[in-house]
């Protein structure tokens, strides 16, 4: 099973870190964010990813071309010109870095990468961590049998919030409602290869508007409740606060 990331956003709000990279490469504890993600998957034995690249999606691109160099202890016979790998403890990931486009929203992503999956595929955002289980959602996922799970979790108030029924069926989005106290989409979401007949052919889409809205219509999404850790890197305060964390408890880090 493929996890796709998607990490070609702009992180506007990340600016102080962004002009240089993209958010996905922005570093805790001296590594990308995107590969505590990726590390997550990694720990339930998901190792095959997709990434969607579109801002600054060369920085991610020679990241993993020399990731072995950077991860390795190594010699250099510079008469030979050759390099020889004397310790490599790299993850045995396979990663598919795909070019979405700089500008392309999120569903327009998510339809680029169609050909890269193949059956059941999970999916999550290059700018969130979490404890939560893989195994457990997609035991969540299978026995439902619909198309879409979304993972939720309880939220700050800034977020809008995702509302279902006693059955985990998604009925609604709200857009950061106050008094509200509810679930938001944290990502870690799980698909089946009909959610590309809920992609239009046009990379102004965005997943979680009119997609997932017509998933919620046609009582194909469900909702995963995680009541563990989350946290999204959206400012600069979340990033010194994820910091902190790895340096104090880092709850993300199963591993």
């Amino acid at each position: 099973m493929k996890a796709v990331i998607l990490a070609g956003g702009l992180g506007t709000r990340l600016s102080e870190e962004t002009t240089l990279y993209p958010k996905p490469m922005v570093e805790i504890g001296g590594k990308p964010i995107l590969w505590h993600i990726m590390k997550i998957y990694s720990h339930y034995g998901i190792d095959d990813f997709v990434v969607c690249l579109g801002y600054k999606g060369y920085s991610i691109k020679e990241y993993f071309t020399n990731y072995c160099l950077h991860q390795s202890d190594i010699a250099v016979d510079l008469r030979g010109n050759s390099i020889e790998f004397i310790r490599s403890p790299v993850e045995p990931w396979r990663v598919t870095l795909v070019d979405t486009g700089q500008d392309t929203q999120t569903g327009g992503r998510v339809r680029r990468i169609r050909d890269h999956v193949d059956g059941t595929f999970l999916l999550t955002y290059g700018d969130g961590v979490a404890d939560i289980d893989i195994n457990d959602l997609l035991r969540f996922h299978r026995a439902h049998g619909k198309i879409a799970t979304i993972t939720t979790v309880h939220p700050p108030s800034k977020y809008g919030v995702v509302r279902f029924d006693e059955e985990n069926r998604v009925v609604s989005f709200m857009e950061k409602p106050s008094g509200v106290s509810s679930r938001i989409n944290a990502g870690f979401m799980v698909f089946e290869p009909e959610i590309f007949d809920y992609l239009s052919n046009s990379d102004e889409v965005m997943l979680e508007r009119e997609p997932f809205d017509r998933l919620v219509a046609d009582g194909q999404m469900r909702a995963y409740c995680h009541d563990g850790f989350w946290k999204c890197m959206d400012t600069l305060r979340d990033k010194r606060d994820l910091e902190h964390l790895w340096q104090t408890s880092p709850k993300w880090k199963l591993w």
